[in-house]
Protein backbone atom coordinates (compact mmCIF):
# COMPACT_ATOMS: atom_id res chain seq x y z
CA UNK A 1 0.00 0.00 0.00
CA UNK A 2 0.94 3.09 -1.06
CA UNK A 3 1.44 6.37 1.72
CA UNK A 4 -0.84 8.12 -0.07
CA UNK A 5 -3.33 5.25 -0.13
CA UNK A 6 -2.61 4.65 3.31
CA UNK A 7 -2.99 7.80 4.60
CA UNK A 8 -5.81 7.95 2.55
CA UNK A 9 -7.34 4.90 4.50
CA UNK A 10 -7.45 6.68 7.44
CA UNK A 11 -8.87 10.30 6.69
CA UNK A 12 -11.72 7.87 5.12
CA UNK A 13 -14.97 10.23 5.93
CA UNK A 14 -16.70 7.30 8.25
CA UNK A 15 -13.83 6.83 9.78
CA UNK A 16 -13.12 10.58 10.87
CA UNK A 17 -17.28 10.91 11.27
CA UNK A 18 -16.41 7.39 14.36
CA UNK A 19 -13.41 9.56 15.88
CA UNK A 20 -15.34 12.75 15.96
CA UNK A 21 -18.44 10.74 17.50
CA UNK A 22 -16.35 8.91 20.15
CA UNK A 23 -14.10 11.91 20.85
CA UNK A 24 -17.63 13.72 21.87
CA UNK A 25 -17.83 10.79 24.17
CA UNK A 26 -14.82 11.67 25.64
CA UNK A 27 -15.02 15.11 26.27
CA UNK A 28 -18.27 14.14 28.13
CA UNK A 29 -16.71 11.87 30.74
CA UNK A 30 -13.84 14.35 31.11
CA UNK A 31 -17.36 16.88 32.02
CA UNK A 32 -18.39 14.62 34.17
CA UNK A 33 -14.92 14.58 35.88
CA UNK A 34 -15.09 18.42 36.27
CA UNK A 35 -18.76 18.54 37.48
CA UNK A 36 -17.85 16.04 40.71
CA UNK A 37 -14.56 18.18 41.38
CA UNK A 38 -17.24 21.34 41.08
CA UNK A 39 -19.57 20.31 43.44
CA UNK A 40 -17.29 18.92 45.76
CA UNK A 41 -15.92 22.68 46.41
CA UNK A 42 -20.32 23.23 46.33
CA UNK A 43 -21.53 21.04 48.93
CA UNK A 44 -18.30 21.68 51.04
CA UNK A 45 -19.94 25.13 52.08
CA UNK A 46 -23.26 24.42 51.84
CA UNK A 47 -22.93 21.02 53.48
CA UNK A 48 -19.76 21.39 55.52
CA UNK A 49 -18.28 17.86 56.86
CA UNK A 50 -22.53 16.86 57.37
CA UNK A 51 -22.66 14.80 53.89
CA UNK A 52 -24.24 11.69 54.67
CA UNK A 53 -26.45 9.08 52.02
CA UNK A 54 -29.55 11.27 52.75
CA UNK A 55 -28.08 14.35 50.90
CA UNK A 56 -25.98 12.63 48.68
CA UNK A 57 -28.33 13.40 46.19
CA UNK A 58 -28.60 17.13 46.48
CA UNK A 59 -24.98 17.86 47.41
CA UNK A 60 -23.43 15.76 44.23
CA UNK A 61 -26.34 16.16 41.56
CA UNK A 62 -24.66 17.47 38.98
CA UNK A 63 -21.97 14.84 38.74
CA UNK A 64 -24.41 11.84 39.19
CA UNK A 65 -27.01 13.06 36.89
CA UNK A 66 -24.25 13.37 34.33
CA UNK A 67 -22.71 10.27 35.09
CA UNK A 68 -25.70 8.43 34.53
CA UNK A 69 -26.73 10.04 31.27
CA UNK A 70 -23.24 9.43 30.16
CA UNK A 71 -23.62 5.43 31.20
CA UNK A 72 -27.03 5.92 28.85
CA UNK A 73 -25.59 7.56 26.44
CA UNK A 74 -23.49 4.75 25.75
CA UNK A 75 -25.92 2.12 25.77
CA UNK A 76 -27.76 3.73 23.25
CA UNK A 77 -24.75 3.87 21.38
CA UNK A 78 -24.44 0.01 21.74
CA UNK A 79 -28.07 -0.69 20.93
CA UNK A 80 -28.93 1.53 17.69
CA UNK A 81 -24.79 1.36 16.06
CA UNK A 82 -22.51 -1.34 17.54
CA UNK A 83 -24.31 -4.97 18.67
CA UNK A 84 -26.53 -6.44 15.78
CA UNK A 85 -30.10 -6.98 17.18
CA UNK A 86 -29.94 -10.31 16.86
CA UNK A 87 -27.18 -10.17 19.81
CA UNK A 88 -29.81 -8.00 21.49
CA UNK A 89 -31.47 -10.99 22.88
CA UNK A 90 -31.23 -13.16 25.71
CA UNK A 91 -29.06 -12.65 29.19
CA UNK A 92 -27.36 -9.69 27.24
CA UNK A 93 -30.55 -7.84 27.01
CA UNK A 94 -31.96 -8.15 30.78
CA UNK A 95 -27.96 -6.97 31.74
CA UNK A 96 -28.40 -4.06 29.36
CA UNK A 97 -31.99 -3.64 31.22
CA UNK A 98 -30.76 -3.78 34.37
CA UNK A 99 -28.20 -1.14 33.84
CA UNK A 100 -30.71 1.25 32.18
CA UNK A 101 -32.92 0.87 34.65
CA UNK A 102 -29.92 1.82 37.13
CA UNK A 103 -28.92 4.84 35.47
CA UNK A 104 -32.76 6.21 35.12
CA UNK A 105 -32.77 5.92 39.17
CA UNK A 106 -29.70 8.24 39.42
CA UNK A 107 -31.48 10.41 36.69
CA UNK A 108 -34.54 10.81 38.17
CA UNK A 109 -32.94 11.10 41.73
CA UNK A 110 -30.57 14.00 40.28
CA UNK A 111 -33.94 15.83 38.69
CA UNK A 112 -35.04 15.46 42.54
CA UNK A 113 -31.66 16.51 43.44
CA UNK A 114 -31.80 19.92 41.16
CA UNK A 115 -35.62 20.83 42.49
CA UNK A 116 -33.83 20.42 45.78
CA UNK A 117 -30.73 22.71 45.29
CA UNK A 118 -33.71 25.17 43.90
CA UNK A 119 -35.35 24.99 47.11
CA UNK A 120 -32.20 26.00 49.17
CA UNK A 121 -31.12 28.38 47.24
CA UNK A 122 -34.27 30.19 47.43
CA UNK A 123 -34.95 29.45 51.50
CA UNK A 124 -33.19 33.13 52.45
CA UNK A 125 -33.65 36.10 54.61
CA UNK A 126 -32.20 39.48 55.07
CA UNK A 127 -28.85 39.86 56.78
CA UNK A 128 -27.51 42.66 58.29
CA UNK A 129 -24.06 43.13 59.41
CA UNK A 130 -21.78 46.74 60.06
CA UNK A 131 -19.03 45.16 58.04
CA UNK A 132 -18.86 42.27 56.43
CA UNK A 133 -15.30 41.86 56.51
CA UNK A 134 -15.74 41.24 60.21
CA UNK A 135 -17.42 37.73 59.00
CA UNK A 136 -13.67 36.87 57.18
CA UNK A 137 -11.76 34.00 59.13
CA UNK A 138 -15.29 32.48 60.72
CA UNK A 139 -16.63 29.88 58.33
CA UNK A 140 -18.55 32.01 56.29
CA UNK A 141 -18.75 31.40 52.28
CA UNK A 142 -20.04 33.82 49.60
CA UNK A 143 -22.29 33.57 46.60
CA UNK A 144 -20.04 33.90 43.46
CA UNK A 145 -21.63 31.91 41.53
CA UNK A 146 -24.61 28.98 41.64
CA UNK A 147 -22.20 26.16 42.26
CA UNK A 148 -19.80 27.96 43.34
CA UNK A 149 -19.38 29.21 47.02
CA UNK A 150 -15.92 30.37 47.95
CA UNK A 151 -14.89 30.78 51.88
CA UNK A 152 -15.29 34.47 52.58
CA UNK A 153 -12.06 36.37 52.03
CA UNK A 154 -10.63 40.19 52.53
CA UNK A 155 -11.40 40.16 48.84
CA UNK A 156 -14.77 39.22 48.24
CA UNK A 157 -15.44 40.78 51.85
CA UNK A 158 -14.46 44.41 49.95
CA UNK A 159 -16.85 43.50 47.06
CA UNK A 160 -19.93 42.75 49.26
CA UNK A 161 -19.17 45.88 51.33
CA UNK A 162 -22.43 48.42 51.17
CA UNK A 163 -24.68 45.66 49.18
CA UNK A 164 -28.15 44.42 50.39
CA UNK A 165 -27.14 40.79 51.48
CA UNK A 166 -28.81 37.89 51.99
CA UNK A 167 -28.56 34.96 53.88
CA UNK A 168 -29.33 31.04 53.06
CA UNK A 169 -31.06 30.09 55.43
CA UNK A 170 -29.90 27.11 57.73
CA UNK A 171 -25.95 27.52 56.41
CA UNK A 172 -23.29 30.06 56.43
CA UNK A 173 -23.18 31.24 53.07
CA UNK A 174 -23.78 35.10 52.23
CA UNK A 175 -24.49 36.71 48.94
CA UNK A 176 -26.25 40.30 47.07
CA UNK A 177 -29.64 40.14 45.94
CA UNK A 178 -28.11 40.13 42.48
CA UNK A 179 -25.98 36.95 42.99
CA UNK A 180 -28.53 35.37 44.93
CA UNK A 181 -30.99 36.19 42.11
CA UNK A 182 -29.24 34.84 39.27
CA UNK A 183 -28.48 31.89 41.34
CA UNK A 184 -32.45 31.04 41.43
CA UNK A 185 -32.77 31.58 37.75
CA UNK A 186 -30.01 29.31 36.79
CA UNK A 187 -30.90 26.51 38.98
CA UNK A 188 -34.30 27.04 37.67
CA UNK A 189 -32.40 26.39 34.11
CA UNK A 190 -31.62 23.21 35.66
CA UNK A 191 -34.23 22.06 36.39
CA UNK A 192 -36.19 22.55 33.12
CA UNK A 193 -33.49 21.35 31.14
CA UNK A 194 -33.12 18.19 33.43
CA UNK A 195 -37.00 17.66 32.88
CA UNK A 196 -36.72 18.34 29.03
CA UNK A 197 -33.71 15.76 28.33
CA UNK A 198 -36.47 13.37 30.05
CA UNK A 199 -38.94 13.92 28.06
CA UNK A 200 -36.67 13.52 24.86
CA UNK A 201 -35.21 9.71 26.29
CA UNK A 202 -38.30 8.40 26.90
CA UNK A 203 -39.44 8.83 23.28
CA UNK A 204 -36.02 7.86 22.31
CA UNK A 205 -36.86 4.58 24.30
CA UNK A 206 -40.38 3.94 22.70
CA UNK A 207 -38.13 4.70 19.06
CA UNK A 208 -35.62 1.89 19.84
CA UNK A 209 -38.21 -0.42 21.81
CA UNK A 210 -40.16 0.05 18.05
CA UNK A 211 -37.10 -0.32 15.87
CA UNK A 212 -36.68 -3.66 17.87
CA UNK A 213 -39.55 -5.15 16.95
CA UNK A 214 -39.55 -3.84 13.40
CA UNK A 215 -42.78 -1.88 14.07
CA UNK A 216 -41.10 1.32 13.36
CA UNK A 217 -42.83 3.23 10.86
CA UNK A 218 -42.02 6.33 8.36
CA UNK A 219 -44.79 8.87 9.67
CA UNK A 220 -43.88 7.75 13.73
CA UNK A 221 -40.51 9.01 12.21
CA UNK A 222 -41.64 11.93 11.01
CA UNK A 223 -43.98 12.62 14.02
CA UNK A 224 -40.71 11.92 16.48
CA UNK A 225 -38.42 14.81 14.67
CA UNK A 226 -41.14 17.21 14.95
CA UNK A 227 -41.80 16.56 18.42
CA UNK A 228 -38.04 15.92 19.26
CA UNK A 229 -37.25 19.05 17.21
CA UNK A 230 -39.33 21.16 19.95
CA UNK A 231 -37.62 19.69 22.80
CA UNK A 232 -34.31 20.36 21.53
CA UNK A 233 -34.61 23.57 20.87
CA UNK A 234 -35.81 24.18 24.09
CA UNK A 235 -32.67 22.48 25.10
CA UNK A 236 -30.58 24.79 22.91
CA UNK A 237 -32.10 27.95 24.70
CA UNK A 238 -30.94 26.42 28.10
CA UNK A 239 -27.05 26.24 26.39
CA UNK A 240 -27.30 30.23 25.49
CA UNK A 241 -28.99 31.38 28.62
CA UNK A 242 -25.91 28.80 30.60
CA UNK A 243 -23.53 30.73 28.17
CA UNK A 244 -25.01 33.95 29.11
CA UNK A 245 -25.74 33.91 32.70
CA UNK A 246 -24.02 31.18 33.91
CA UNK A 247 -20.04 29.40 33.33
CA UNK A 248 -18.62 27.80 30.39
CA UNK A 249 -18.59 24.45 31.75
CA UNK A 250 -22.64 24.75 31.75
CA UNK A 251 -22.47 25.96 28.05
CA UNK A 252 -19.93 23.67 26.52
CA UNK A 253 -21.48 20.26 28.29
CA UNK A 254 -25.26 21.12 26.91
CA UNK A 255 -23.34 21.64 23.59
CA UNK A 256 -21.94 18.36 23.71
CA UNK A 257 -24.79 16.77 24.79
CA UNK A 258 -26.66 17.92 22.24
CA UNK A 259 -23.89 16.52 19.67
CA UNK A 260 -23.99 13.19 21.58
CA UNK A 261 -27.68 13.04 21.08
CA UNK A 262 -27.85 14.39 17.33
CA UNK A 263 -25.37 11.02 16.75
CA UNK A 264 -28.32 8.73 18.45
CA UNK A 265 -30.62 10.12 16.34
CA UNK A 266 -28.33 9.35 13.40
CA UNK A 267 -28.27 5.60 14.35
CA UNK A 268 -31.84 5.23 14.66
CA UNK A 269 -32.25 6.51 11.56
CA UNK A 270 -29.78 4.55 9.67
CA UNK A 271 -30.56 1.26 11.73
CA UNK A 272 -34.16 1.89 10.81
CA UNK A 273 -32.92 2.36 6.50
CA UNK A 274 -30.75 -0.75 6.84
CA UNK A 275 -33.95 -3.08 8.48
CA UNK A 276 -36.10 -1.62 5.72
CA UNK A 277 -33.57 -2.22 3.08
CA UNK A 278 -33.33 -5.91 4.38
CA UNK A 279 -36.72 -6.45 4.51
CA UNK A 280 -36.85 -5.03 0.79
CA UNK A 281 -34.22 -7.66 -0.10
CA UNK A 282 -35.35 -10.35 1.94
CA UNK A 283 -39.00 -9.97 -0.06
CA UNK A 284 -37.31 -9.36 -3.52
CA UNK A 285 -35.50 -12.92 -3.07
CA UNK A 286 -38.65 -14.52 -2.35
CA UNK A 287 -40.62 -12.66 -5.11
CA UNK A 288 -37.87 -14.68 -7.54
CA UNK A 289 -37.91 -17.37 -5.85
CA UNK A 290 -41.82 -17.94 -6.41
CA UNK A 291 -41.99 -16.31 -9.80
CA UNK A 292 -39.05 -19.31 -10.80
Amino acid sequence: MTQAAHRGKFLHPRLLFTAFKYTIYLLLGVDTVLFFQEDLAASAATFGGSIGWNNLTEAFTASIDTAAWLVLLLLFELETAVIPDEKLEGSLKWFLMAVRVVCYGFIVSAFYGYIAKYAVIIDVSPYSVADVCSLVGHDWSWVADFDEYPTLDAEACLLLQGETLLRVNGTQIIGSEAALAAARDLAMIDIVNAGTWLIIVVLLEVEVWLQLREMLTEPQIRVGKFVKGFFYAVLFVCAILWGLWGDFLDFWDAFLWLVAFIFIEMNIFKWHEETEEAAEAEEGAQNQAINR
